[in-house]
């Protein structure tokens, strides 16, 4: 069998080759230990930001949804561990309905308010800006006294919501902020709301 002859392209054809500059990254041939080591660092990263929020968009800009699946499972199963056993597997269950499925209606709700955000980008948001409830309820977990779950639940409410506001500031939602932060509140506020009744 022998090889078709190369033929030129017609002349006025653009041709060329696509490559881009610098040095090339493939993530195939590194070892899983590097990999499991540089998304660990970015998690980590982004719970740091979510700590002390200073309203910057690295968060938006290299979203993941392994930290949110992460404090989601967390907090299910702190949830469920303090819930009476008949009762663990329906808290698990809804905490985790809960979460994905109310990031999932909050964004839909910006992005019909005219909000330039990526879904992805605002469920990732939403995900790690539960970590401060995640606190909340392992405090909870420890401390059973109603006033303790009580402030760590108004804390942690109020943390998460002012967390994720400023990472999801939009300018062009400027003049229907109020209509796009009320269901960030709603969200995070039924969320605390079953810390402090576990």
């Amino acid at each position: 069998m022998t090889s078709p002859a190369f033929t030129a392209p017609p002349t006025g054809a653009i041709s060329g080759t696509i490559s881009s500059p610098g040095p090339q990254l493939d993530t195939l041939d590194e070892p899983v230990a590097e990999t499991i080591k540089r998304d660990v660092l970015n998690v980590w990263k982004k719970l740091l930001q979510v700590l002390l929020p200073s309203g910057s968009q690295d968060v938006l800009r290299n979203w993941d949804l392994w930290g949110p699946l992460m404090l989601c499972l967390s907090l299910a199963i702190l949830l469920s561990l303090s819930a009476p056993t008949e009762q663990s597997a329906a808290i698990f269950t809804g905490i985790f309905v809960i979460i994905w499925c109310g990031s999932a209606v909050v964004t839909l709700n910006a992005k019909l308010l005219g909000g330039q955000i990526s879904f992805f980008q605002s469920v990732c948001v939403l995900g790690y800006c539960v970590f401060p409830l995640v606190v909340a309820a392992l405090i909870s977990f420890f401390i059973s006294l109603f006033v303790v779950r009580l402030l760590c639940g108004m804390i942690g409410f109020a943390w998460a919501t002012y967390a994720s506001v400023g990472f999801l500031s939009d300018p062009s939602l400027a003049n229907r902020r109020l209509l796009a932060v009320y269901p960030i509140g709603l969200f995070y506020f039924v969320i605390a709301w079953m810390v402090v009744i576990s």
